[in-house]
């Protein structure tokens, strides 16, 4: 998981299978730098078979660009550290302990950068928190993203918020292959779940929606396809558009500026 600060002058990597951070300065010419900081996190968590240690899974920068948010799947928490734009540097500022065993996997913040949201691979479920003056995440609701009895396996994977803020979607794989809708409250930041969509794929990794907020683009990577569906802005339901890429694994996209 890459993560660009918003100077542009600073490059963040999670390694999952390390449990580690590192940070790279970016040159003029756009090259990386030598490592500029690695911090490696240790635990484990009560999921024996994937939580035996640290795996680091995501990264991303507050509204202000100060704080960094680092969600690790192995030890059930979000690690919060400072940052320092001047010269690169994280220093531990606090943690946030998740639900034993749910895995915390993607995060992001709100458009008013007032809630976040995480979503839990191992359990299936989303968790909301208000993000305080300092920075720190006060819970507030944890929601699940399955259809109703769901009895299948359970492999939450991306999460990302609409470029209006209104709605908030989930990509379940395993035996779900379908993205999961929900409202989201303007004021108490809490979420409701309010429908599904398939991905027409099988292991829908990462998704994406398009700045305008008119279309999402789910990689399923076990299909070989890229699917595309169009965004009602008025309920937030997706319309599949029939169309479709055709490429080896796609794991992740990034739309580029």
């Amino acid at each position: 998981y890459v993560t660009v600060n918003k100077t542009g002058k600073w490059v963040i990597v999670a390694n999952y299978s390390s449990g580690s951070i590192v940070v790279f300065k970016v040159n003029k010419n756009g090259l990386l730098d030598t490592i500029n900081q690695l911090i490696t996190h240790t635990g484990t968590g009560p999921n024996a078979d994937r939580q035996q240690a640290s795996h680091v899974h995501s990264t991303n920068f507050s509204a202000n660009n100060k704080l960094l948010y680092v969600a690790d799947l192995g030890i059930d928490k979000i690690m919060i550290y400072n940052f320092n734009e001047q010269t690169g540097k994280l220093t531990y500022k606090t943690s946030t302990t998740v639900a034993a065993g749910s895995g915390p996997r993607h995060f992001t913040i709100s458009k008013s950068g007032k809630f976040a949201y995480l979503v839990e691979e191992l359990t299936g479920t989303v968790s909301t928190y208000s993000i305080n003056k300092n920075g720190s995440l006060q819970f507030l609701q944890r929601i699940s993203s399955l259809p109703k009895n769901f009895t299948g396996s359970i492999s939450s994977a991306d999460i990302h918020i609409e470029p209006n803020g209104k709605y908030l979607y989930v990509s379940n794989r395993a035996n779900t292959n379908a993205l999961s809708i929900f409202i989201i409250d303007s004021v108490k930041g809490i979420l409701k779940l309010i429908g599904s969509q398939i991905t027409n794929g099988l292991t829908p990794r990462n998704f994406t929606i398009d700045p305008s907020g008119k279309y999402l683009l789910v990689a399923n990577q076990n299909s070989n396809s890229i699917h595309i569906f169009l965004i009602d802005t008025a309920t937030g339901n997706l319309k599949d558009m029939h169309k479709k890429i055709t490429t080896p694994n796609p794991v992740c996209l990034q739309w580029i500026n």
